[in-house]
């Protein structure tokens, strides 16, 4: 019993002795978060995430974008997307929507990425019609189109027709 006692006061002892000497050096050690190094990680985060964060537009005139979906409401078709300077074409050309017809919408595209974007077709009344991103290098599209339970969608792209802008 004397033992055990000593034991647990030589484990209060160092468990006190490691805390003390914790703290004295958490409150004697410099904190590195000059200037220069909120930059450097600035820097970093940049190359690491994409294209500097910018809003600036991404015109996709002339681009020719087939989105054939696998997965989501959109499963089983393909459409083609025909962009202008200020306006997008979808036009279902493969699957269960082959026929319907819809009208040319206005588009804002965002480089997000290395090779990706986000693209939003709007209406006249500048609300949101559908909603994408698209990966030039994996060659994927994720799709948002309001309005259902599930308006999701997902699949591949293809680059039919280079426009006039190279995508950053």
């Amino acid at each position: 019993m004397l033992a055990t006692k000593r034991i647990r006061i030589v484990a209060a002892v160092l468990a006190v002795g490691l805390a003390a000497a914790g703290i004295t050096a958490a409150l004697t050690t410099k904190a590195s978060a000059s200037p220069a190094s909120a930059q450097a990680v600035a820097r970093a985060a940049n190359n690491l995430s994409g294209p500097k964060i910018s809003v600036d537009r991404f015109d996709l005139n002339g681009y020719v974008i087939d989105a054939q979906y696998t997965l989501g409401r959109n499963t089983g078709n393909t459409f083609e997307q025909t962009y202008t300077h200020s306006t997008v074409q979808g036009v279902p050309i493969r699957g269960p929507f082959v026929g319907h017809t819809f009208p040319p919408a206005n588009y804002v595209a965002l480089p997000i990425g290395h090779h990706q974007l986000y693209i939003v077709w709007l209406d006249p009344d500048f609300a949101i019609i559908d909603a994408f991103v698209m990966n030039f290098v994996t060659n994927t599209v994720y799709d948002y189109a309001p309005g259902g339970d599930h308006p999701e969608s997902a699949g591949k792209i293809t680059v039919v027709q280079t426009g006039d802008n190279r995508v950053p």
